[in-house]
């Protein structure tokens, strides 16, 4: 955990794609060459490294300047019909550039996608033939700040990432814009929310996907930290487009200064959402 007065450690997820539209370009570009009007310099809670794993909703905070966070996490997704999804190990390593700007490189493998979406990780909408596949990706992109909290104003930031297929039926680079705006509250806590975007691909060609979060951050200790989040995702441009909304209670547990544990469950709320899922994963400062 950080002290008062030392490099915050922060955190993130971005990345670079093959498919942008000019509105993203231009704001990943005035990103890089502007920067935010603040920097953020050594503010992240001492039950909190800043892991974007440790819920849907990301962080949004970038890791300190030479600063390496890395990420990883096993998912079980038990699908309301068919076989259940297997999704690991979803790491990431994040590097900060300095202090508002950070790059992530990373790896996934995934055992039968079916669309649902529970982490930052995009995977395919499922075979319409209903067997059991196979993906592979890598995963690159970079995280900006673009806010600090200033009364109403939140404390923001920007995440561009692409996936690039390595193995499976699909190989279309997948490009996937969020937004994550955040305040903390009086009491301690902190209110965060995000909206993503992706361009994902299916064996009926490309569609949208937009996934709006809001999740609830209690600190109970120093290093224990217990959370709330609603999120769900929604498609546009497939032969029968579907709306998957989840609740979703998790915890974390910071082990040591840069060493952090932490899993979430969630449950599907309509009969097109994934009927239970279980997250399980780490964050590893250095």
């Amino acid at each position: 955990m950080s002290c008062p007065g030392s490099p915050r450690p922060p955190r993130s997820r971005c990345v670079s794609a093959r498919r942008l539209s000019p509105l993203a370009t231009g704001v990943v570009v005035a990103l890089l060459l502007a920067g935010p009007a603040a920097s953020r310099a050594d503010e992240v809670s001492g039950s909190d490294l800043g892991t974007d794993r440790d819920a849907f909703t990301p962080s949004t905070k970038t890791v300190a300047p030479g600063t390496v966070l890395t990420e990883g996490s096993y998912v079980y997704i038990d699908n309301r019909t068919g076989l259940p999804t297997n999704n690991y190990p979803e790491w990431v390593a994040r590097w900060g550039q300095n202090e508002w700007l950070e790059w992530r490189f990373g790896v996934d493998y995934d055992v039968n996608p079916a669309g649902n979406i529970v982490t930052s990780v995009e995977v395919g909408e499922g075979h319409p033939t209903g067997e059991t596949l196979y993906e592979a990706n890598v995963l690159y992109g970079l995280k900006a700040d673009v806010s600090d909290q200033d009364g109403l104003i939140p404390e923001s930031c920007f995440i561009m990432e692409g996936g690039t297929p390595t193995s499976g039926d699909l190989w279309g680079t997948v490009p996937v814009a969020t937004i994550v705006a955040g305040w903390e509250l009086p009491w301690g806590a902190r209110l965060d929310g995000s909206l993503r975007y992706s361009y994902a691909q299916a064996h009926t060609g490309w569609f949208s996907r937009w996934a709006p979060t809001v999740i609830l951050r209690q600190p109970v200790t120093q290093r224990w930290e217990v959370h709330a989040e609603w999120f769900e995702t929604v498609t546009a441009g497939l032969p029968v487009d579907t709306v998957r909304p989840f609740f979703s209670p998790g915890t974390h547990y910071v082990l040591t200064d840069n060493l952090e544990v932490g899993i979430r469950v969630g449950w599907g709320l309509n009969d097109t959402a994934a009927a239970f899922f279980s997250d399980i994963g780490f964050g590893w400062r250095y």
